[in-house]
């Protein structure tokens, strides 16, 4: 059975419908889902060592950060035939049930993982389903399971030379794909999966792995698609990728387009409703090294951006380093160690962050019970307010997204009442009065 929930938001609010399904637990994001974020652990930059032991010393600190989802980039051996680099990409696997040896050996992938829970964390593997290196075990066990191009040569995957393609319609193929994922669930006791390149591979694969290897636990499934452009595949994965917003966003900051587009295209995510969820972030491992820093792309509304990825509905997504900040694009075939320093500048700004994400009602991800309004302000070509409430529970987050200082009222009847600003702890009561003199990268979190 089917019950439609219209959440009708006025002024400049949002308009979502979420459709809820009475489905098997399966199907239902678990608890931990609704407030976790989820942070990108580039093994081989992360430490000189980049093994699974020395990372595991970081754990408490990122734990004290306010971490609870620990994602690892692929941690497969990477193929050495036309690898790219001295290293390899790691999506570029050898073999789907083996450890890449630069990391360590099973066990101490095995014992990280016990430890992570240990700490409280969840754990998530990248899986690259789409494609494998060139000398992968199935090139020489199984090569009808790849795409074949007319002269009998392996398919290379689109626009990357060291990979090639899987074919989908080998039914032998996707039971494989399929077992090599339930070898991971089963040895090591890992919480799901992070889907690379999710929408290359046939949504009803996904259809068919879910359920199968969710017969040994619940996972939670982040894909790589964005859900406006594939959106069957949001039917499957409890959260997806919000790369249109992410684009959309430097694009605006670079050549000063308009806030009300970014502002449109909310709307357009919010329209999804609330059965799946996006991940919003700032950087990752590809924008890092092909695009950028998140600096190079954001300049004065990267801490507001930032602030939007945490406070937003969905999951908060980060990245190696950016605890630091990091200001250096790390290569990705070669060793390239991140900069660490005795300090993590943004480690407070975070924690406030997180912490808040992960206990206020008013920031669940994916929950039909929470309403986001934007605010209607004196400012709307430069400032960014929204309000997030559940119940008598609210957060309200206020963004200079300009690059000048800015001086503006809020003019909106959703705003009232006192709150607490979650940074500075000041409260402030809103009947009596809705002024801001915001000065650049200037941004306020308020809570209820």
């Amino acid at each position: 059975m089917k019950k439609l929930i219209l959440l009708a938001i006025i002024g400049l609010g949002i308009v979502s419908c979420t459709t809820q399904n009475t489905k098997s637990t399966m199907d239902l994001p678990k608890e931990w889902k609704h407030t976790t974020n989820i942070y990108e652990v580039n093994l081989r930059q992360y430490t000189q060592e980049g093994t699974f032991k020395a990372f595991e010393k970081e754990m408490p600190r990122l734990k004290k950060t306010g971490i609870r989802t620990l994602w690892f980039m692929p941690i497969t051996p990477i193929a050495q035939q036309n690898k790219k680099g001295s290293l390899g990409s790691q999506y570029a696997a050898s073999d789907y049930t083996s450890i890449n040896p630069e990391f360590g050996t099973m066990n101490d992938f095995k014992h990280m993982v016990n430890e992570a829970h240990r700490l409280g964390f969840k754990v998530i593997i990248d899986w690259v389903a789409n494609h494998t290196g060139w000398d992968h075990v199935w090139t020489k066990t199984h090569p009808e399971f790849y795409l074949k191009d007319p002269d009998g040569k392996f398919h290379i995957a689109s626009g990357m030379d060291d990979i090639i393609e899987l074919d989908y319609k080998n039914q032998e193929m996707r039971l494989a794909m399929i077992d090599a994922m339930k070898f991971w669930v089963k040895e090591t006791g890992i919480d799901g999966f992070r889907c690379d390149l999710a929408s290359w591979v046939e949504v009803d694969f996904w259809q068919q792995a879910r359920p199968e290897v969710e017969k040994l636990k619940p996972l939670f499934w982040l894909g790589e698609f964005d859900e406006l452009e594939s959106p069957e595949y949001g039917k499957v994965f409890d959260a997806s990728y919000s790369w249109k917003w992410m684009h959309k966003s430097a694009d605006y900051y670079k050549k000063n387009e308009p806030l009300q587009e970014l502002k449109d295209l909310l709307r357009q995510y919010s329209n999804i409703g609330d059965t799946s969820m996006r991940a919003w972030f700032t950087t990752n491992h590809d924008e890092n090294s092909w695009n950028g820093t998140e600096y190079e792309k954001y300049g004065a509304i990267t801490k507001p951006m930032a602030v939007f990825s945490a406070t937003w509905n969905g999951i908060p997504l980060l990245y190696s380093g950016q605890e630091l900040p990091n200001m250096k694009r790390l290569e990705f075939f070669e060793k390239d160690v991140i900069k660490w320093t005795s300090t993590y500048q943004m480690a407070d700004f975070y924690k406030t962050l997180l912490e808040l994400k992960a206990s206020h009602p008013a920031l669940r991800g994916g929950d039909p019970n929470v309403s986001t309004y934007l605010l209607n302000t004196t400012a709307n070509d430069k400032i960014l307010a929204y309000i997030r409430k559940n119940g008598k529970d609210e957060v309200l987050v206020v963004l200079n997204m300009s690059k000048e200082p800015v001086n503006f009222t809020i003019e909106d009847q959703n705003l009232s009442g006192t709150f607490r600003n979650v940074f500075d702890k000041t409260k402030r009561d809103f009947d009596n009065g809705k002024d801001f003199t915001f000065k650049v990268s200037d941004y306020a979190v308020f809570e209820k």
